[in-house]
């Protein structure tokens, strides 16, 4: 296990994990997502866990994927592709769904304390957890569409539960940077607090007080009740993002944000 997330697990009810890259704001890289799945993934055998609270060190969630990542990926666009396009044996999402898609899975509450800048890539994993307390001078964006794509990390499973069709074209089109207060207004977050941690670990405290097997049902139930066509949805979201990746107009769009100019389209 490396570093990128660190765990604070005290053999309690509850696990807290934070995104542990504060010198670039929590940036993204594959490694870490990675370490969000093998983490996600041993919690879901953990029997006497109730909740798990994902945060951010230094005072942010995540500035989204780091740039660095979209440069490797420039060069290596077929292999990229293939991972979109083809998910592991057995599994429903890519190598970039599945750190969403994993949180989703856990049988048990996520809440998601957010702090800072939220971008990206690190709202589609917040996206995932079951509740976003946030602060309200965060500043949350779906912000794929800076970079002439669009987001899939799971975004089809988690926006549709959350706001209307209209609302979600608009953020996910415009890469529109919100408030935590206005995030709320728009449904992305479930609540505003001035210390989002604090009141993830009242929350927390709260459900892991109530029945576990309630609350694990209670999960299952609502998902159910909101659920889209997982695989199907995945599917779209990985094909659409590929068709993109690469393509002339996506390459000026990066190359104008590098440049710092408007972009010419053809």
């Amino acid at each position: 296990m490396g570093t990128l997330v660190s765990v604070i697990d005290e053999q309690g009810p509850v696990v807290e994990l934070r995104l542990n890259h504060p010198e670039k704001k929590n940036a993204v890289t594959l490694e870490l997502l990675d370490e969000l799945v093998e983490l996600g993934e041993a919690l879901a055998d953990r029997d006497d866990l109730r909740a798990v609270i994902l945060t951010g060190e230094g005072g942010d969630f995540s500035a989204g994927m780091d740039t660095g990542v979209l440069m490797q990926m420039a060069g290596k666009l077929d292999q990229v592709k293939a991972q979109m396009l083809a998910p592991p044996e057995g599994r429903t999402a890519n190598r970039f769904q599945r750190p969403a898609q994993v949180w989703m899975d856990l049988p048990v509450p996520v809440i998601a304390a957010i702090e800072g800048v939220c971008f990206g890539a690190g709202l589609q994993i917040a996206l995932a957890a079951d509740f976003r307390i946030a602060a309200p001078e965060a500043r949350l964006s779906i912000m794929e569409a800076k970079w002439g794509l669009i987001p899939d990390m799971g975004i089809s499973l988690s926006l549709p539960r959350l706001m209307p069709v209209d609302r979600a074209k608009a953020l996910i089109m415009t890469g529109q940077v919100l408030s935590g207060e206005a995030a709320l207004a728009e449904g992305l977050v479930t609540r505003v607090a001035a210390d989002p941690l604090a009141a993830a670990r009242t929350l927390a405290g709260e459900l892991a007080a109530k029945s576990p097997d309630a609350v694990r049902a209670a999960k299952v139930l609502a998902d159910a009740l909101w659920a889209g066509e997982t695989e199907a949805d995945l599917a779209l979201e990985a094909r659409l993002q590929a068709g993109l990746l690469g393509a002339p107009n996506q390459i000026e769009t990066v190359m104008a944000q590098m440049q710092k100019r408007k972009p010419d389209y053809r």
